[in-house]
């Protein structure tokens, strides 16, 4: 008995370690990549030219997205746009359109990023003149009405030039914040 206890002893230690050092090659091994095309970043589609349109619960337009090119991956639900302009509609006030050199649209269209000489304008309208937002980067959420960056940004109108350093516009309660490096120039225009 103690013979065979001699010989099985080494052996079962001997498979023992064999399995700990096939678990541990396991555990340490990065992953494989899919094979399926599921880890690539491939548009599955592309269109030029487009316009969206979003309408609201009164059947009038919400919001319109135009582009001369749009580019969807579907890994991330991603939707890159070329050329971008967004123009966001409101009952009793002027249109506002956001335009810049390229965008980006997130799952859902949730969220939308507009980078490269991006323009916001709100168009003249009940005595106010047109007020032009420019910047290099602007961060909208559309179903909040909110527009946020931390760039620089320089906002004018007919009588005003506002430069600073980040900002929070919220169109439902018609609150723009700035939040830093503030430098404004008000001409008066009764002088």
């Amino acid at each position: 008995m103690r013979d065979r206890l001699t010989f099985w002893f080494p052996a079962g230690l001997l498979v023992l370690l064999a399995m700990l050092s096939f678990w541990l090659d396991r555990t340490v091994q990065p992953p494989q990549p899919n094979n399926d095309g599921s880890s690539r970043h491939d548009p599955d589609y592309t269109v030029e030219n487009f316009t969206a349109t979003r309408m609201g619960m009164n059947g009038l337009p919400h919001h319109t997205l135009t582009a001369t090119k749009m580019v969807h991956y579907p890994d991330d639900d991603s939707t890159h746009l070329d050329m971008p302009h967004f123009t966001r509609f409101e009952s009793g006030m002027a249109p506002i359109h956001v335009q810049s050199a390229k965008g980006l649209l997130s799952k859902e269209g949730e969220h939308a990023y507009f980078t490269g000489n991006v323009v916001v304008t709100r168009e003249a309208f009940d005595g106010k003149s047109t007020l032009t937002l420019t910047t290099s980067y602007l961060h909208v959420i559309p179903d909040k009405d909110l527009a946020l960056t931390d760039k620089p940004v320089n906002i004018r109108d007919a009588h005003t030039n506002v430069d600073a350093v980040g900002l929070e516009l919220n169109n439902k309660t018609h609150v723009m914040k700035l939040f830093s490096h503030v430098k404004g120039r008000y001409e008066n225009p009764n002088r």
